[in-house]
């Protein structure tokens, strides 16, 4: 008996174990395509110097509310901000409503006082505009009268929405966008959807690698 055991750990329950983790990895290792074609920015503005084609976005509209919007925007950069900056492609990108420049530099000096914002994009446009982007996002959310949304969208390099379908807490099992306000939602899901991404893009890269030698 004492010999099974120590067979038992030393090669079944690792094999247990790596089975168990292919198959998690299976089943996470696709994030699914919510919405394709989001409009860029650049088709609501052609002089926009932000882009979400060939970046990983995080996107979110904080209309022009600013005591509500520090709270995301602290949330966002000691959550998600903090733990991806430095991967390649990675951005977020906040929307502004026109007008509020003044209004927001004292809340970007204060989030660039102990964080390099060199991949945080503010960009101020009219409502129409802001309208227009979030309605190509095609959730079931609407901006508030403020021009606010409390999720957080991932817009991958093709510019296709990405989240969730089988979200226990969605009401139709679809996650659109991940509430700034959790931060049990952005550790707990957000975090892991990004990890998921970036796992598609190694996967990726490391196939057009052997493509390329086998040529």
């Amino acid at each position: 008996m004492k010999k099974f055991w120590v067979l038992f750990s030393l090669f079944i329950l690792p094999l247990v174990f790596y089975i168990f983790l292919s198959k998690g990895i299976y089943k996470y290792s696709n994030l699914p395509i919510l919405t394709e074609n989001v409009l860029d920015l650049k088709d609501i503005n052609p002089l926009s110097t932000a882009s979400f084609s060939e970046n990983l976005s995080i996107v979110c509209f904080l209309g022009n509310e600013i005591n509500t919007a520090k709270g995301s925007m602290f949330n966002l950069n000691q959550t998600i901000y903090k733990r991806f900056y430095q991967k390649p492609f990675f951005q977020i990108v906040v929307i502004f409503p026109e007008g509020t420049e003044t209004e927001y530099k004292g809340a970007i000096e204060e989030l660039s006082a102990y964080t390099d914002i060199s991949k945080w994009n503010f960009v101020y446009t009219n409502a129409t505009n802001i309208n227009t982007l979030f309605n190509s996002f095609e959730t079931p959310f609407k901006l508030n009268e403020n021009f606010y949304s409390e999720n957080a969208y991932i817009i991958d390099k093709e510019l296709r929405l990405r989240g969730r379908k089988d979200d226990d807490d969605s009401t139709d099992g679809k996650l659109y966008g991940y509430n700034m306000k959790s931060i049990s939602t952005l550790k707990n899901k957000m975090i892991d959807d990004i990890s998921i991404i970036y796992y598609q893009l190694k996967k990726s890269a490391e196939k057009e690698k052997r493509r390329k030698r086998e040529i």
